[in-house]
């Protein structure tokens, strides 16, 4: 890897923590510059923009969630141990505060003020959850694992906002373990008894 391509990833990956930890207008590039140890000039060679860089954050947070769905579809075959390993996934980040929030679930509650494509990004992030969270709800209806009271496309809706709830609560109260309180009965909602 060239010392550019590192620049370049150690630029992204600083921007998605001073974003999960203020939000989109609470960062700068003189912030980023100070973590990294880098000039401005350096990261406007690589992001001419602000936009462009959390642009090109969340199209990359996409690529990694979707390789992220696409292994855990690979490893895990039963719709219930896919929702158990989604959420094991977040309950786990939360707890060693690798990544204690979506940061698209973050960029989402800023969407008035972001601009529009960051805006259509983030989108295309939720619609993707989405997606999949429906075909698990799907799935699992059909095999008898999962019990809906409404659609697998609402379903899978009301399960990610109780996913990004649940961040929001742990952050709120500072509590890790608010997640898992918060998830697990939803959880216990949809799994099927045998």
């Amino acid at each position: 890897m060239t010392d550019s391509s590192n620049t370049f990833d150690s630029i992204l990956r600083c921007a998605q923590s001073l974003i999960i930890s203020g939000g989109y207008n609470g960062f700068s590039y003189a912030d980023i510059g100070k973590v990294i140890g880098i000039r401005n000039a350096s990261i406007h060679h690589h992001f001419p923009s602000k936009a462009i860089l959390v642009r090109t954050l969340v199209a990359q947070y996409r690529e990694e969630m979707q390789a992220g769905i696409a292994n855990l579809e690979q490893s895990v075959s039963d719709p219930v141990g896919q929702l158990r390993a989604y959420t094991r996934f977040w309950e786990g980040c939360i707890a060693d505060a690798s990544s204690s929030f979506c940061v698209c679930a973050l960029l989402a509650s800023e969407m008035p003020v972001l601009p529009e494509e960051i805006a259509i990004e983030v989108k295309a992030h939720f619609r993707a959850l989405s997606a999949w969270l429906a075909s698990v709800f799907a799935r699992g209806a059909k095999q008898g694992s999962l019990k809906l009271t409404e659609s697998a496309e609402t379903e899978a809706e009301i399960f990610m906002a109780s996913v990004h709830g649940a961040m929001l609560s742990a952050r709120a109260y500072g509590d890790a373990q608010m997640f898992g309180a918060i998830i697990n009965p939803v959880l216990v909602r949809v799994v099927q008894q045998s």
